[in-house]
């Protein structure tokens, strides 16, 4: 990689830009953490596939209907090939990280949790990774436990082993927190939890666009992530789960595609990848979620990890001269993947987003679906600024601007 100047930063976020039609320069997007620009490979592959291959896959043998087969395949391949999994029988589509999240909860859960067993997530958890296990225990009988990570987010080695005991039977932890950026080192609490006898789940939804996840060397039992958070469109996502995992669970959802044969009395289920997915299948999506990992893997985590670490740390630099703002998480920017969330003295968070707004910068207020953090972090609500691939110092320096205006147009004199 070539050493990265000034000039040379400026001719990469140039060309990047280019790729993303809707960044013309009216506004400053930052709230990647909720959702991703698309490139336009990714809006090309999908206009490509509606206007020259849509059918109903997998279930035509006629040359369109074929050719829409190898798209989806082509794309579940490549889904495997970006998280390293073993298998594409291990790559289910899905919705979204929610409804990954859910099939782990209602198939594997239902399966194997029993009355008196333990489910162990954290405080930092967004409440589709929570609320699935809430329900699930109070279902089952079984016991919810919470990490509780320092006021920073940390949480260490010695703390996760103390919250192992012999009920545990599953652990599902987000891998980046959307309020406050800390990366979990998930490989040795996946072996910690694995030691213990129990399950590991892995939400990437926060992570998979920011740094490279390879599920075999995490060795995660499960991971889920979004297409929507990676420059791919709405409404397709991911679960990987191992194949002998897997092949254990009941059909999330029942009718067309998940069923071998079918008779009055009953049914058998499709092998995998298939058991998990009932109905016309979102062939376009997938297409899609396809182009958008090969433009992210065209300009490797190695370099975006450096851009967006030098956008935080440019942000959280010049954020911290300011006294009235308090930034949520760690103090290094290095901790933060893009993520940086804070409230303003005497401001209330949704007022903030609405003069960002008529600055024409796009940040994001509230609780972030994350209540129960935002009880831990003794505030009701915060602001998240979120960046991705595309961003550029630029943007930064709009957001600076506009950011140190808050308090004066809220009537403070600082």
């Amino acid at each position: 990689m070539p050493e990265i100047t000034k000039e040379n930063r400026q001719d990469e976020d140039e060309r990047i830009r280019r790729d993303f039609p809707i960044l013309d320069g009216s506004f400053t997007y930052l709230d990647n953490g909720a959702t991703t620009q698309k490139p336009k490979c990714v809006l090309e592959a999908v206009d490509r596939y509606y206007r020259t291959m849509n059918a109903n896959p997998m279930r035509g043998l006629y040359k369109l209907s074929l050719a829409a087969t190898e798209a989806y395949e082509e794309a579940r391949e490549t889904v495997r090939s970006f998280i390293n999994a073993a298998s594409t029988e291990e790559i289910i589509f899905t919705r979204n990280a929610t409804e990954s999240l859910n099939l782990v909860a209602y198939t594997y859960g239902r399966a194997f949790i029993k009355e008196g067993d333990e489910v162990v997530i954290t405080i930092m958890e967004h409440h589709s990774n929570m609320i699935p296990w809430q329900q699930l225990c109070m279902e089952k009988g079984a016991k919810l436990t919470y990490i509780m990570p320092e006021p920073d987010g940390s949480i260490t080695e010695e703390m996760f082993r103390s919250y192992m005991n012999p009920n545990v039977k599953l652990v599902s932890m987000t891998h980046i927190s959307n309020v406050l950026g800390v990366k979990n080192d998930v490989k040795t609490f996946a072996r910690i939890a694995h030691e213990n006898g129990a399950v590991f789940s892995l939400d990437g939804a926060q992570s998979i666009p920011h740094t490279k996840v390879d599920v075999q060397d995490l060795d995660v039992d499960f991971l889920s992530f979004s297409g929507h958070k990676i420059y791919a469109p709405m409404g397709i996502g991911v679960l990987y789960g191992k194949k002998a995992l897997l092949e254990k669970m009941p059909p999330f959802l029942f009718g067309g595609e998940m069923i071998e044969y079918v008779t009055t009395e009953g049914a058998t289920w499709n092998e995998l990848p298939h058991k998990f997915e009932a109905g016309t299948v979102n062939d376009g999506g997938a297409v899609g979620l396809s182009a958008a990992l090969k433009y992210v893997s065209s300009i490797g985590f190695e370099r975006i990890e450096e851009r967006e670490l030098h956008l935080t740390r440019l942000m959280m630099d010049e954020m911290k001269k300011l006294p009235y703002i308090h930034i949520l998480g760690k103090k290094d920017p290095e901790d933060h993947h893009g993520i940086v969330t804070f409230t303003i003295d005497g401001v209330h968070p949704h007022d903030i987003a609405a003069i960002f707004d008529e600055h024409n910068v796009d940040i994001r207020a509230g609780h972030h679906c994350a209540q129960p953090l935002m009880k831990f972090c003794h505030t009701p609500s915060t602001v998240r600024a979120s960046i991705g691939l595309y961003n550029t110092e630029e943007d930064v320096y709009k957001f600076l601007d506009a950011l140190k205006k808050i308090r004066t147009e809220m009537g403070y004199n600082d």
